[in-house]
């Protein structure tokens, strides 16, 4: 799937969904996707969430997010 002997940078962001931690995770790459190119994987570096009233009310997922590096024609 990917050629061989890579490099690769992170970048680390936190998505915030108020339904679930994939819908976080799924927020956090959509917009990570409009900026950063080649992405190629995720980590999930930290969880947690808001609490109003004794209800979760949203989530947050911190991620590191590895794209390969261009390399120049």
């Amino acid at each position: 799937m990917f050629p061989k002997d890579h490099v690769y940078k992170t970048v680390e962001i936190t998505g915030t969904s108020s339904t679930t931690e994939e819908a976080a995770i799924q927020n956090a790459v959509a917009k990570a996707s409009q900026s950063v190119r080649n992405m190629r994987w995720f980590q999930v570096v930290e969880t947690r969430g808001a609490i109003d009233e004794g209800k979760v009310t949203q989530w947050q997922v911190t991620l590191k997010i590895g794209f390969t590096l261009e390399t120049p024609e």
